[in-house]
């Protein structure tokens, strides 16, 4: 979804005939290779238990690499993926040497043969990203709070220099921590800094919690903000917000005009978190997600709006006063999406086909890949899919259809999916790749054509309608996969916290992160409570008063190394860095951050600092 339309790869044709698997059906009840052997296509290796239209064949690249998010394919035919860890998936142990990933096939077999990690590791404090492109031979890559360059040279698939940081300071924390970005032929880079909350609630997915009026995360977050690729050490800044009103908009494309398109997650629990003005069934059927034409100075209504499909027009959000949909308000003077799906299909990627391989019938449109649902129960759940949505000129062209499914399985659930559709990217030879973020898998779909293929222009599958209804009753329980968290937004503003001399923002950042136990295996939270306000095992680390040390920097980062075996006031001791496995740089982070929290507010007289 982030590539930079490469023109050219070496072995083209190697690839483009090379060996493919898993053939394509529209009905369930037919194998997975029916429609190709009808159409006279051979599959071999049928191994990806994907269904795809007639004529077209996918292999299983790689897999088991990790968290696979988002990718690009370089001009040779090198793929290039970012994973991702932390408390998205369990705090399971990372993939060693790195969080980024070059894959190669160098037989043609439609495999990679060659698979080279790189980039930061846990031990260096990084837990992967989402973001990935490339843009003048480098690739840019989301660590942590930052975009950074890696240089691309000829004779590796890795880079040979150090990482050199273009944005610095990007928010983390909240519901959506992601950065997800585009690069356009010009080098403006399009970063997606997400919401930190659902719908800017004064408690973050709490029932009857009123919207913060107005909503002060749009200061920092919802939205897209624009940077220079060329330029380097960029501080994010308020200043360089390019769109709003975008609650989380991981997909981009680029059309060959150079506008822009972006996916939007519409929220959840209408219902849930506001029964008396929502039945149940519109858990599962508001409001739609979105495809947004990005236009500079826009406002696409999150969090006072959502999308109603039903009505086809956006609706004033309950949170700020809306009634269940019938309420419109400031919503009028909102820019209303270009094509709307089924709710809480949750559109993680997007790409723009601008190659020759496939058929005609997927020009001028875009592959968006559906992670699925969890918001739909009781309700069937959605998605898992890669759909294809056409476009005419900057609107969407008609109903999407569905053009790979099968991923999940035979559970299309968050704990029950087999796999969930992450990321896109069209290889230069015109291969459509698509990653998997549950078991690191990369699927490779190429078009071979044959008797009854049609061209691409045969049998397909519409997507559901938008406006189509919930369906039957299946489960009875669901949570947000990011867990409901009522101080989503006053954690998520660590990036504003004042910085201690010595120490950088990154620093107070990647603290934040040891903090909340996302790197480095720390139980801070445990004894400390989640914004530092203390428990009964533990003091208060956001005052002024310190019961070991002066409050100084210095003094915390020491405090933490050699922990405090007779603790003054409670009575746990704290083993040395928290009992946790942290090096020199990760105590430092720690310290960081500790400091920034005693000196975010007025001075209290509340005790605190290492047990």
């Amino acid at each position: 979804m982030f590539s930079s339309h490469p023109s050219r790869i070496l072995g083209s044709v190697i690839v483009l005939f090379g060996a493919c698997s898993a053939g394509a059906s529209w009905a369930a009840t037919q194998s997975p290779s029916t429609d190709a052997q009808r159409a006279g296509v051979t599959c071999p290796e049928d191994d990806s238990g994907l269904k795809l239209p007639a004529g077209f064949c996918a292999t299983v690249f790689a897999d088991g690499i990790g968290h696979a998010r988002h990718l690009v394919v370089a001009p040779n035919g090198v793929v290039y993926v970012n994973t991702w860890s932390g408390r998205y998936y369990g705090n399971d142990t990372p993939h060693q040497g790195g969080f980024l990933v070059a894959l190669q096939d160098t037989t043609g077999a439609g495999k990679a043969a060659l698979n080279q990690r790189f980039g930061e590791t846990a031990q260096t404090g990084g837990a992967g990203g989402t973001g990935i492109g490339l843009y003048k031979d480098a690739l840019f890559a989301e660590i942590n709070d930052q975009i950074v360059r890696y240089p691309l040279t000829a004779g590796s698939i890795v880079p040979q220099g150090p990482a050199v940081p273009i944005v610095t300071g990007l928010p983390l924390g909240g519901d959506h921590p992601m950065h997800p970005f585009a690069i356009d032929r010009n080098g403006f880079l399009y970063v997606d800094v997400a919401s930190a909350t659902n719908a800017c609630q004064a408690q973050n997915r709490t029932p009857q919690s009123p919207g913060i009026d107005p909503c002060t995360e749009l200061q920092t977050r919802g939205g897209i903000w624009r940077y220079d690729a060329n330029q380097t050490n960029q501080a994010f800044s308020p200043a360089e917000r390019f769109a709003t009103g975008i609650r989380n908009a991981e997909g981009f494309a680029i059309e060959a005009n150079g506008d822009v398109l972006v996916t939007q997650h519409g929220r959840d629990q209408l219902h849930s978190n506001w029964p008396d003005r929502y039945p149940a069934e519109q858990e599962a059927t508001q409001p739609a997600e979105e495809l947004l034409h990005l236009m500079q100075g826009g406002d696409y209504g999150w969090p006072q709006c959502y999308y109603d499909a039903v009505q086809g027009k956006l609706v004033l959000a309950p949170e700020y006063g809306g009634d269940g949909g019938s309420k419109i308000g400031l919503c009028a003077t909102k820019t209303a999406p270009i094509a709307a799906f089924p709710a809480h299909w949750a559109p993680n990627a997007m790409v723009l086909y601008d190659k020759d391989q496939f058929p005609a019938h997927y020009r001028n449109g875009v592959f968006i890949a559906f992670h699925g649902s969890w918001n739909r129960a009781p309700y069937p759940q959605g998605g898992y899919n890669v759909v294809f949505q056409a476009l005419a000129g900057d609107r969407g062209s008609g109903n999407c259809e569905v053009f790979a499914d099968g991923f999940a399985g035979k559970v299309k659930s968050p704990d029950g999916a087999e796999h969930r559709p992450s990321g896109l990217a069209v290889g230069p030879d015109g291969s459509l790749y698509v990653s998997d973020d549950v078991r690191g898998r990369i699927y490779r779909i190429v078009y071979r054509g044959g008797p009854g293929a049609d061209g691409g222009a045969g049998k397909v599958t519409s997507c559901p309608s938008a406006s189509a209804p919930a369906g039957e009753i299946s489960v009875v329980e669901a949570k947000p996969p990011e867990g409901t968290h009522p101080d989503a937004g006053a954690v998520a503003a660590a990036q504003n916290l004042p910085i201690p001399a010595g120490a950088t923002r990154a620093m107070v950042v990647l603290g934040e992160r040891i903090y909340h136990g996302q790197v480095g295996g720390a139980t801070c939270t445990g004894c400390h409570g989640a914004n530092g306000t203390g428990t009964t095992l533990g003091p208060n680390l956001t005052g002024t008063r310190w019961l070991w040390g002066d409050g100084s920097y210095a003094a915390i980062e020491s405090t933490i190394a050699q922990g405090v075996p007779q603790p003054k006031q409670y009575r746990s001791p704290m083993p040395p860095k928290g009992g946790a496995q942290l090096n020199a740089k990760q105590v430092s982070a720690l310290a960081a951050y500790v400091w920034s929290l005693s000196h975010r507010a007025p001075a209290t007289s509340n005790l605190h600092g290492g047990n």
